[in-house]
């Protein structure tokens, strides 16, 4: 006789449960999107908030860490948006505004020809079941709680298309703004689709009010056409102490196309980045390359799925972390290889350098090739800054802060410098050198 223990909802899953039971009459689409979402939230109950028995999320057990699950961030309103007219007015263009998790078109500028953008909460209104399949194209390893639960609250979020040929070098820029003036959550659903032969660069990053606690769930579903061009930055900054960010992005390339991404995740609070890499045409290139600054008691996760089904595709992976004080990062990374995968060259690398004893960092590297002509490997490093090379610069003159500060920035900067924009470069080495400056005086 077996016995079936199911363990007994949270407060905070309890609290979700109640949140859909109430918003779901209210959130936007049709008869057939409703279903959709009732379906996502059934597959989020059964399995419930992720926790340390799921390898995926054994470093960043949600079930214990997530004690509540806040209100849905309310609908902005005039006045809300005027609230960060001025601020959003100094980014730069093009740009693309949500404020709270709805598309504000008043704080967003044209965008230029070859590319379409539609909000998200039109797009289903409208229940095109090709774009409702897009919106919701997860593939197996990406069956996730989080993402369903995604999936069943999605609030808005924008639906960008790139026309095949069109050539874009000016990086759009994505804005997820907050305004909301009590703690809230928020939930976008976006979906990028690059035509073939078109180049693209787009860029996200947070603009607040600052003073604000809250719980984000973000999804970005990329699809780049047969040999499409695409260069992509994440900011993950800012954010406040007790506040949870989950962010996943899912990238799936055709033949021969190209994709390059770079993401830094600094800030308090408990910050999720999972990525889910599907290398589905043959020829194809793409580097995933990241850098999390953490101290105090913040946390990092970083995991990543990358799945190689077609022959002579290159990957590379490399990350970067700076731990301090009681931060804990976490670096999860699998590279699988399909059997008839051949000619892969994957390589993953992961680097960590820790400041303090108390600071955590867990690595965990996998390859899974059931090809026979690959050319794969990885690996992990954590330890602490070269005690030869800080000597080398203080013999030169060079007081030891100063010295130790000029190792970390080269050590954080590395992977930014490979971003191809001048501008963001300097804009990411600039935020590198805050964070930096704020440890120093700490």
């Amino acid at each position: 006789m077996s016995i079936q223990i199911i363990p007994t909802a949270t407060a905070a899953e309890n609290a979700l449960a109640e949140t859909f039971r109430a918003a779901k009459a209210t959130l936007p689409g049709n008869t057939a999107v409703a279903e959709q979402r009732a379906h996502a939230f059934e597959a989020f109950a059964r399995a419930g908030l992720p926790n340390r028995r799921l390898e995926a999320w054994h470093y960043t057990d949600l079930r214990n860490l997530m004690r509540q699950a806040l209100p849905l961030a309310p609908v902005p309103n005039a006045r809300d948006i005027a609230k960060l007219a001025t601020e959003a007015a100094r980014l730069p263009s093009p740009r693309l505004v949500l404020v709270d998790g709805v598309f504000a078109p008043e704080l967003s500028s044209p965008v230029p020809a070859g590319v379409t953008v539609t909000s998200l909460a039109a797009a289903l209104a409208k229940g095109e079941p090709a774009l409702t399949e897009a919106l919701g194209a997860v593939w197996a390893e990406a069956d996730d709680a989080i993402i369903s639960l995604n999936a069943a609250l999605m609030q808005d979020g924008l639906v960008i298309d790139v026309a095949p040929g069109a050539k874009l070098e000016a990086p759009l820029h994505i804005v997820y703004a907050t305004v909301a003036s009590e703690p809230a959550a928020r939930f976008s659903r976006s979906l990028v689709r690059v035509g073939a032969g078109a180049t693209f660069r787009f860029n996200e990053l947070s603009l607040g009010q600052g003073g604000r606690t809250g719980q984000t769930n973000n999804v970005l579903i990329l699809d780049v056409g047969d040999g499409a061009d695409v260069a992509h930055t994440l900011s993950l900054t800012g954010t406040e102490p007790g506040s949870l960010r989950l962010e996943t992005f899912l990238v799936k390339l055709g033949a021969k196309a190209k994709f390059d991404s770079f993401a830094l995740i600094t800030g308090a609070g408990l910050v999720r980045r999972q990525i889910y890499k599907l290398f589905a045409g043959a020829d194809a290139k793409a580097a995933l390359r990241g850098v999390s600054l953490l101290r105090g008691r913040e946390h990092a996760d970083t995991t990543l799925f990358v799945r190689h089904a077609a022959t002579g595709c290159e990957g590379r992976q490399n990350f970067r972390y700076i731990l301090d004080d009681e931060a804990t990062g976490i670096f999860q990374g699998k590279i699988v290889v399909d059997r008839l995968a051949q000619k892969t060259d994957g390589r993953m690398l992961a680097k960590a350098l820790v400041l303090n004893d108390d600071a955590t960092m867990n690595s965990r590297p996998e390859l899974e090739i059931f090809a026979d002509d690959v050319a794969c490997g990885h690996g992990a490093t954590v330890g602490g800054l070269d005690a030869d090379q800080l000597f080398y610069l203080q013999a030169r003159g060079l007081p030891a802060k100063e010295a130790e500060a000029l190792l970390l920035e080269a050590f954080a900067a590395e992977p930014a410098d490979a971003i191809g924009d001048d501008a963001l470069v300097a804009a990411y080495r600039a935020e590198i050198a805050a964070w930096l400056a704020g440890r120093a005086k700490a």
